[in-house]
């Protein structure tokens, strides 16, 4: 057997922190805290992702590959062995006054930062406290929890020295539908309330409709209805992109169409077997009418989402989905 090398080793080597029915937790040594993101199509340099796996289970999820790197290729396993990155608060300081001032860092671009296990552990909770005593970054942290509302005391600290931006993804409003996507995460109501507190307490809020997946819930009225509720909840700022679908997420996502959605199994597998995007005319359409739907409620686009649009390949012969495929 070829000896495990690098996070793979660390992985195997971490000790159980805590188990539950269906979850298992485990402690995971940690060399850095900031990963650096030279993506020109980013607008953000830095990332902190304070647990490896996440316990939401969404159905769509990008970041399942991320649980590949420790030798861990079962779809379940991303959901159900959760690592929690041991956090050294002088380490991560000293990572912190490393960076010059004016750098953006952005929080939860993997996994959730207000997945359950941070109720138990407080790692998010632990970088926020020390986020908050430095000043002059561009701070973003995006989450599908109300359990971030908890924190609020911090992000009115970070606030006075850095420009901070809350973003609260909500794919739909429907409950049922929300709730076969995204099994363990809450509900978009309490999301919503969630959006209300943070915008009550005078922070920046935006909110992030996605994935849009075709005829599953980028109908115009399913949009709208998100934008209309999340303005109306104190939203200064709406986002939007279409579902992009690796073969890790395929693996899962595949199969759930085919439980729930099999007349649109099909056309999925045409339109990602050659590419995890989507190309051609339909994000062009789907970025129109977010467009649309933000003029009506005076919402801004996501300063966090400016260079979305390039991550989507163009290609004219790529037809777009339709109830008559």
């Amino acid at each position: 057997m070829t000896p495990l090398v690098g996070i793979a080793r660390l992985a195997a080597e971490s000790p159980s922190l805590e188990a539950k029915r269906e979850t298992e937790y485990f402690e995971l040594p940690t060399r850095k805290y900031l990963a650096r993101c030279d993506s020109p199509r980013m607008p953000f340099r830095w990332m902190i992702n304070p647990y490896r796996g996440c316990e939401f289970g969404c159905k769509y999820c990008y970041a399942r590959y991320t649980h590949e790197f420790m030798e861990l290729h079962d779809s379940e396993a991303f959901e159900r062995k959760i690592f929690v990155k041991h956090f050294d608060g002088a380490a991560f300081q000293s990572e912190l006054r490393r960076l010059p001032p004016g750098e953006a860092i952005a929080i939860g671009t993997a996994t959730d930062p207000y997945q359950p296990a941070e109720r138990r552990f407080r790692v998010t909770r632990s970088i926020l406290e020390l986020l908050a005593q430095s000043s002059g970054y561009r701070i973003g942290l995006i989450t599908k929890s109300d359990l971030i509302t908890r924190d609020i005391d911090l992000f009115r600290e970070i606030t006075r020295r850095n420009y901070l931006t809350l973003v609260l993804t909500i794919t739909t409003l429907d409950r049922d539908l929300a709730r076969l996507l995204e099994p363990l995460a809450p509900r978009p109501d309490l999301r919503l309330n969630a959006v209300r507190k943070l915008s009550a307490a005078g922070l920046r809020v935006a909110v992030n409709l996605a994935p849009i997946m075709p005829l599953i819930n980028d109908a115009e009225p399913s949009l709208d209805a998100v934008a209309k509720a999340a303005a109306r909840a104190g939203a200064e700022h709406l986002g939007g992109n279409v579902v992009y679908l690796k073969p890790c997420a395929q693996k899962v996502f595949f199969p759930f169409l085919e439980e729930h959605f099999p007349t649109y199994l099909r056309r999925y597998r045409e339109r990602f077997e050659r590419s995890a995007f989507l190309r051609g005319d339909y994000p062009d359409m789907i970025r129109e009418r977010i467009d649309r739907i933000r003029g009506r409620y005076n919402l801004r686009p996501r300063e966090e989402a400016r260079a979305q649009p390039e991550l989507w390949p163009q290609d004219p012969q790529m037809t777009l989905f339709s109830e008559s495929d």
